[in-house]
């Protein structure tokens, strides 16, 4: 069964893009490559990437979860490459997939959610503007997806920033926030990297169809921006831990002083709750039982008692 595509264009050498509409057609000779763009659960599409290319191209393409990575298989190359998810209702360090098989004359991509620098390359192809080649259209994917996560990038320093002029006033409710920047850089970090060496590789090596000098100039800098972006989720990271840990250690200096005020206070009361206590009891012979003035007496020796305590303490520098 010929499956539906998304997107599918036959590149003519006149830099033209033709839409393909029944992927059973056979290409023309005046056609460069054809991109083929598939829905990676749709109905049929892993039996035609494997009657296109072989088993493993198939079993890489539906995966059902990858991380990005370069192989070199046969007489072309698999691709994995992740973008940030900016579709509506999504969390962008959940990110998007795309598969990706590359030879001279065929490049056929799948997804499972939709990524807008796909869909951007798309409409280039309709107004005739498209990827003449495929290492081209590679490295016109590679830069719409960095490009894309600069954005999400900005807003985590932006973030980071704003919780550090916070922690200044009010340390002690942002845990919640730290924790949030911490997950989404760590779930970012985890694919980037990654991509980050494939970018790398891609642009130092000669790989499949891939061989292409002016693009590898090209993907050379993508490599470098998409390194700069690793190298500032990297430092969110650092900053977070730096930042966490000066929450902990005021919580744990207020605490400490909190403790150390009622230990003052226990420490003041505990000899007055000794004297009371001793001259409450009720057995005769209390000294002062018939004495009109011994109440006042004892109630000027409890603030003595408590007035030196507390002259002792701030001379230790305990208050």
């Amino acid at each position: 069964m010929t499956p539906t595509p998304i997107h599918a264009f036959d590149i003519l050498q006149d830099g033209a893009a033709r839409p393909v509409t029944d992927l059973g057609t056979a290409k023309g000779p005046d056609v460069v490559y054809r991109w083929v763009h598939l829905e990676r659960e749709a109905e049929g599409v892993s039996d035609w990437i494997e009657a296109q290319a072989d088993a493993v191209v198939a079993s890489a393409l539906i995966r059902e979860d990858t991380r990005p990575r370069l192989a070199d298989h046969r007489d072309g190359a698999i691709v994995i490459m992740r973008g940030v998810n900016l579709n509506p209702n999504s969390d962008p360090e959940d990110m998007v997939s795309i598969r990706l098989w590359v030879t001279d004359t065929l490049v056929i991509s799948t997804r499972m959610r939709r990524l807008m620098a796909v869909a951007e390359i798309a409409e280039g192809f309709r107004a005739g503007q498209g990827p003449a080649t495929p290492s081209d259209l590679i490295c016109a994917l590679a830069q719409g997806l960095t490009a894309r996560m600069e954005p999400v990038l900005d807003e985590l320093v932006d973030e980071i920033d704003d919780l550090e002029e916070r922690s200044v006033d009010q340390p002690s409710g942002l845990r919640g926030q730290l924790a949030d920047v911490r997950r989404t850089t760590i779930a970012l970090r985890r694919y980037l990297a990654p991509q980050r060496d494939v970018l790398a590789r891609l642009s130092h090596e000669d790989i499949g169809p891939l061989r292409n000098p002016a693009v590898r100039v090209s993907l050379r800098e993508v490599a470098d921006q998409l390194t700069r972006l690793v190298e500032e989720l990297d430092m969110v990271r650092d900053r977070s831990s730096i930042l966490n840990d000066q929450i902990v250690d005021a919580r744990a200096e207020e605490m400490n002083s909190a403790m150390l005020l009622l230990s003052v206070v226990a420490a003041v009361f505990l000899p007055l709750g000794f004297l009371t206590g001793l001259l409450g009891i009720n057995v005769g012979g209390l000294p002062g039982a018939n004495w009109p003035y011994a109440f006042a007496f004892v109630c000027v020796m409890c603030l003595g008692v408590a007035g030196g305590l507390i002259w002792w303490f701030r001379k230790k520098g305990w208050l």
